[in-house]
């Protein structure tokens, strides 16, 4: 019944994706994370420990700074404007029942991703060392993901025609989707313990395993937008060459031939 009511939180924040179909995966995203960590905190606050309460306020510093940081990009980004117009699908020729399957696709994804916490709380686990680890894990993401976004913002402000390849981006070419991939690792982490029976680690490694894809797909379009407005760029040809595209010191520098990724 708990795990309905986050679902339904979910559903209802993410709606705003039949506004703007990209919102299903943008801000109804965010905010959908954001909505979930508070639900979990009404719905278990007798049993939450110190470990799960930070996480559950986590999600909220992760939903809300990500969906406020997407909404401040497509108000005032005329760049990500245009990147949105021309290479992002707004929905207008998928039918009706369709949106509705990716609305409810979405809203369950986003419960997946935060079931090893909410299955803690569920099954009673209490918080034992892998908690408090996942946590951390789970901060280092967000906070890694929160400073590649303003490095690259502030970057294209002075550069709106370059790519970013200053800070952490020196490093691997898609640090934010990489601070996505750690976040969600900390929070898959933190449930090893407390996950019960085929149900629950089913859903756990569907949150998890469904954002890694996502991240990956996501890398490989902007690997092929930028190798449209860079690729005639020795220094841009140079910097792929040398720079992981995703996970950092190992050698994967493109994902551009693999069709089957989407994000």
């Amino acid at each position: 019944m708990k795990f309905l009511i986050l679902l339904i939180i979910a559903l209802v924040i993410s709606s705003i994706g039949f506004k703007k179909f990209v919102w299903f995966i943008s801000l109804g995203y965010g905010f959908s994370i954001a909505g979930i960590g508070a639900g979990l905190i009404v719905l278990f606050w007798r049993e939450l420990t110190i470990p799960t309460l930070v996480m559950a306020l986590l999600f909220i510093v992760y939903g809300c700074r990500l969906g406020g940081y997407l909404l401040i990009r497509e108000q005032k980004s005329t760049s990500y404007q245009s990147t949105m117009k021309n290479d992002i699908k707004d929905g207008s020729d998928m039918n009706f029942f369709l949106k509705v399957l990716v609305w409810v696709s979405c809203a369950l994804l986003y419960c997946c991703e935060t079931a090893p916490v909410f299955f803690r709380l569920e099954n009673h686990a209490g918080s034992d060392l892998v908690t408090s680890l996942g946590s951390l894990i789970m901060a280092i993401g967000i906070l890694l993901e929160s400073f590649s976004d303003f490095t690259k913002n502030n970057f294209k402000k002075e550069h709106p025609h370059a790519f970013c390849n200053v800070g952490l981006f020196r490093f691997v070419r898609c640090p934010n989707y990489l601070g996505e991939v750690i976040t969600w690792t900390g929070v898959f982490v933190s449930g090893t313990t407390a996950l019960h029976g085929t149900l629950q680690w089913t859903a756990a490694l569907i949150g998890w395993l469904g954002i890694i894809y996502i991240m990956f797909g996501g890398a490989r379009r902007l690997e092929l937008r930028q190798n449209k407005n860079y690729g005639n760029d020795p220094e841009y040809q140079k910097y792929v060459k040398s720079t992981p595209i995703l996970i950092p010191f190992v050698p994967l520098y493109s994902v551009a031939k693999y069709k089957w990724l989407v994000g």
